[in-house]
């Protein structure tokens, strides 16, 4: 009996007992049969209970910090293990330097979002979005934007190209973001993700019920998601418009993002000659998205886009690129170019690349008789040559409609910056753009124009291209994903990954009802006077304890010895005639930053204790000026309070407020500390 991989649901690990319509899957280089994939015998309904009931109340106990803290070490946990991940990548056709990205990559993105949860977002459970909203006249009603966890699962499903990368990249911000994620895998590569995922079960730093995965169909898993769930596809454009049919997407509220197969264009710049760095960088470009997975990546450049003037030589070097690209095993250390996941795969490539010829397009170099001669010459399996096709009509609809999933370009020509534009426009919505051109005109004006057809443009020449990390690499800071054909979907993109799986509510209330919700002090909420703030620790300081100064008098000599002990002489300071010829200023006045340190000489306590370092302002804004003899008094009050996981201190965020004899304020910020917490 050959080998059903199993499935992780509901607390337990299932192996269907029956192989009747499992489906088999075979090492692409080799032809051997691997093992079949079914999901028969699934309770698919235990698998959402136990998300909900289980999963959900897990991960409600953990702040950000903490759950950040966990995806750190288990980042490292996968790190340890990842050559045995190599091995078995070998079996889905990609060669090492390949899986690299996939699997190192992949893991990668783990300790990216462990910092963006630790650094960016509060050690709480509720993320503020954006400012305070003044609602009323009178400062008694105001409003703010909250994130929570949404009270659903995530479900995730993947494509087979990525089957590392592809997964980790979804559930990094979904585990932060406070969701319990459920792992469907592509069939054909299924068994890679599964390794990382038992790793990661095994780990035992996972939340229980926190992590499941379904290897075979999921489609009855739609019939019991509700409004708080969600989906995250990466695909074909095809089956993301299935999904996006299903009942739970249009009756029940179920969110669906998508990341589908787009027609990526790369373009050379009019100023990007034959012998110039951005001529080479550009077919060095073009031929390694050609063949780094063998082509398979939503990311690679389908529409190579030239000045009409360099087609040859563009044409010729790419081809001879080309030639450099060894085929073969991938297990073999000079091989560059690996087989395609599948045999089925192969013949969907070839047929694309036939189709692209009936419409009008010339073969430069690959086609079908050269991958048929390449296949037979390995012994079998499923080979594509590197195929360079050259539309001869740039218009013809298949070369921007048709994609070939594999190592496949078509050269289409422009003549001028409207026509480039145009064409790179007419793949309807892409994941990725890329432009290589020294001309930063040239460079504004295209880019400016295609940007709303993209959701990642790379402008590639001398001066970045020796750290560019290039045109197919999506980054766990930047968004991954496109308009139109490319799905929709937004995914990565940093903190905007995390927020994508929240639920955004916009709160109204009175300042000390805000402060309470969202843990963070607004103006106008209760302060507690008493004891100075800064004798206290962090197991002993709350929101809203406060200072209030004493008055200090701000006189002529102090901006005097200010400014000539600074060498800020600016007129405003130095010269009564010209500042009273300024129309923001009623005489000579008072430095921003003389202010600025007049208020921490008020509010700072000077004895050692629990304070450790101020490391910033943020916000600072100068709204009155001072004149000499003006009184000035500044109120701190503790506004967040931020215990690190990892460390014996946390950051406390102090509302500055100083205002002037007459109460009117003179200078608002946010000033930062690390406390110790004991």
């Amino acid at each position: 009996m050959t080998e059903i991989l199993s499935s992780f649901c509901a607390g337990t690990w299932h192996t269907p007992g029956e192989q009747d319509g499992a489906r088999a899957v075979h090492d692409p280089t080799t032809g051997e049969l691997l093992h079949r994939v079914t999901s028969a015998g699934i309770d698919f309904s235990a698998l959402v209970d136990h998300a909900r009931t289980v999963g959900i109340p897990a991960l409600r106990e953990l702040t950000f910090h903490q759950r950040g803290v966990i995806l750190k070490q288990l980042g490292a946990h996968l790190m340890e293990r990842a050559k045995r991940y190599h091995e078995i990548s070998f079996s889905t056709g990609t060669t090492k330097r390949d899986a690299f990205v996939d699997i190192e990559g992949g893991i990668g993105t783990l300790f990216t979002y462990s910092g963006v949860a630790r650094r960016q977002m509060p050690n709480s459970t509720v993320h503020l979005d954006g400012g305070v909203e003044h609602l009323s006249k009178g400062g008694s009603f105001v409003g703010r934007h909250i994130l929570t966890s949404r009270q659903g699962l995530a479900l995730q499903i993947n494509a087979f190209n990525f089957p590392v990368w592809g997964m980790l990249e979804k559930f990094a911000p979904m585990f932060v973001a406070g969701v319990p994620v459920v792992v469907k895998p592509a069939t054909a590569s299924a068994h890679l993700t599964r390794a990382v995922v038992a790793d990661m079960l095994d780990s035992g730093l996972l939340p229980e019920g926190c992590l499941q995965l379904v290897c075979g169909d999921a489609t009855p898993l739609f019939d019991h998601l509700a409004e708080q769930d969600a989906i995250a596809f990466t695909g074909s454009a095809d089956t993301a418009a299935r999904i996006g049919s299903q009942e739970c997407v249009r009756q029940r509220g179920t969110r669906f993002f998508a990341e589908a197969d787009s027609l990526n264009f790369s373009l050379l710049g009019p100023d990007a000659a034959p012998g110039t760095e951005e001529f080479d960088l550009f077919v060095s470009g073009v031929a390694t998205e050609m063949t780094v997975k063998a082509g398979q990546k939503c990311t690679a450049i389908r529409r190579t886009l030239v000045p009409e003037q360099h087609v040859e030589a563009v044409a010729e070097a790419v081809a001879a690129k080309l030639e450099a690209a060894t085929a073969g095993d991938p297990r073999e250390k000079s091989t560059r170019l690996g087989p395609v996941i599948s045999t089925g795969q192969r013949g969907d490539v070839l047929d694309a690349v036939d189709s692209l010829i009936a419409a009008g397009a010339s073969v430069v170099t690959g086609g079908r008789e050269a991958s048929d001669a390449l296949s037979k010459r390995l012994g079998g399996g499923a080979f594509v040559a590197p195929t360079v096709l050259r539309a001869d009509d740039p218009w013809a609809d298949a070369v921007h409609d048709v994609e070939a999933f594999g190592p496949v370009t078509s050269i289409i020509t422009y003549s001028s910056t409207a026509e480039a534009v145009r064409l790179a426009a007419r793949g309807r919505g892409s994941l990725v753009g890329s432009v290589v051109t020294h001309d930063r005109d040239f460079a504004a004006d295209f880019v400016r124009q295609v940007a709303p057809w993209h959701g990642r443009i790379l402008v590639l020449d001398r001066d970045d291209a020796e750290e560019s990390t290039g045109h197919g690499s999506p980054l766990p800071t930047l968004v991954h994903g496109g308009p139109g054909r490319a799905g929709g979907g937004e995914e990565l993109g940093g903190l905007r990954g995390v927020e994508h799986f929240m639920q955004r509510t916009a709160i109204q209330a009175s300042p000390d009802m805000l402060t309470a919700i969202g843990g963070e002090w607004v103006s106008g909420a209760e302060r507690r006077l008493g004891e100075h703030p800064f004798t206290k620790s962090l197991a002993d300081l709350r929101v809203g304890d406060a200072l209030e100064s004493e008055w200090r008098t701000v006189t002529l000599e102090d901006i005097e010895h200010f400014a000539e002990f600074t060498g800020d002489t600016f007129y405003a300071h130095t010269d009564e005639e010209a500042a009273a010829a300024n129309p923001f200023f009623p005489g000579r006045v008072a430095h921003g930053y003389l202010i600025v340190s007049f208020a921490a000489g008020l509010f700072v306590q000077p004895d050692p204790g629990p304070v450790l370092a101020n490391y910033g302002l943020e916000g600072l804004r100068f709204v009155t000026p001072v004149s000499p003899g003006d009184r000035l008094k500044v109120t701190l009050t503790a506004k967040r309070i931020t215990p690190r996981e990892t460390d014996e201190y946390g950051e406390v965020r102090w509302d500055a407020e100083v205002v002037n004899q007459d109460h009117e304020p003179v200078a608002n910020y946010d000033v930062l500390t690390l406390v110790a917490k004991e």
